[in-house]
């Protein structure tokens, strides 16, 4: 096929280009390499390993550009939307930027696929649009919990009407701009939301590789809260594996969501404790209170993609941390 993936130079974008270019697809990849986040050089060197390879072609470029977007467009039998600004502390700092990359943007792309005749679209959600998860009893650590112990997975049938981010509230309004123009124009889509994604090329503020390069520096770790908020973390193959799946399998008039995550809960403390035994080094912790924006708890339920898609997360999060630590530790 040909494909046009935004994003391709991030951490998600760029594995995928891989398993779509080893398999003889046709990729031209957006990225505008933007620095807000994180050193453009890390896309750069994520880009570095997709340029030259046969098919692919790397376009540099912003999403936020409608007639670049619907150039692309033409003559692509999919788009795979993976561009955003992420992060959900910084989006609490500056609102408007995230809403005008985020939404704005992804209404571009979707009006790309309309203008382009393109009726085929992977769109990447977040685990973030299900807000905060209340926690009954005394049991600490938030998210809903079943009798006993075990945490409530979240679903995709869920409302989701309290993001408690603008990161998040964006990601859902990208959500609904896919679901008005299936309903307008037949435009086939597949939401996916991501839980807490690491692996090799993670991007450098997020968690897993900030603590780890914190940790191995003999640096303070600064953690919020008290430690028991827990993440379902999800290794990238098995991201990367959901999301080709959905690839070859949206088709027209389809808006489908599925939940692509690791299906188990790893408390914040217990990640310190999994990375610091890999290196081989005591963590110095700064604890702090509890940051706005922050949820107590994500868990998926991914049913519905190992029905629909063939989803089986296969790296466990003891595995996938060390498989990380290996790849930090490369020079």
């Amino acid at each position: 096929m040909n494909i046009l993936v935004t994003g391709a130079a991030g951490f998600i974008g760029s594995h995928l280009c891989e398993r779509l270019l080893s398999e003889g697809h046709q990729v031209v990849g957006l990225d505008s390499f933007d620095s807000f986040l994180y050193d453009a050089a890390t896309k750069e060197r994520n880009a570095a390993l997709l340029v030259g390879k046969p098919g692919f072609r790397l376009v540099r470029g912003d999403i936020l550009d409608r007639p670049l977007t619907l150039e692309l467009a033409r003559g692509m039998d999919l788009v795979v939307h993976l561009a955003a600004l992420a992060g959900v502390r910084p989006s609490i700092q500056d609102p408007p930027r995230y809403a005008r990359v985020n939404v704005e943007g992804t209404s571009n792309i979707l009006e790309a696929c309309r203008g382009a005749g393109v009726q085929r679209l992977v769109f990447a959600s977040s685990s973030s649009v299900y807000g905060a998860k209340s926690l009954p009893g005394p049991t600490p650590g938030g998210g809903e919990r079943a009798k006993g112990n075990t945490p409530v997975a979240f679903q995709e049938d869920d409302p989701c009407l309290a993001p408690a981010s603008p990161y998040a509230a964006t990601k859902r309004a990208g959500e609904l701009l896919c679901s008005t123009h299936r309903d307008l124009y037949g435009i086939g889509v597949c939401l996916l939301r991501f839980f807490t994604v690491y692996g090799p090329r993670q991007r450098p503020e997020m968690a897993i590789h900030k603590f780890t390069r914190l940790i191995s520096a003999r640096k303070p770790v600064t953690l919020f809260g008290d430690g028991t908020s827990a993440r379902d973390y999800t290794f990238i193959d098995d991201i990367i594996q959901g999301t080709h799946a959905a690839c070859m399998n949206v088709q027209p008039g389809d808006y489908t969501t599925y939940n692509l995550g690791g299906s188990r809960t790893t408390t914040l403390k217990t990640l310190v404790d999994m990375i610091s035994s890999e290196l081989g080094i005591m963590p110095i912790i700064d604890w702090q209170p509890d940051q706005p924006g922050d949820v107590p708890i994500t868990f998926a339920n991914v049913s519905r993609a190992g029905k629909h898609l063939g989803y089986e997360p296969k790296i466990p999060i003891e595995q996938g941390i060390r498989r990380f630590v290996e790849w930090f530790r490369k020079p």
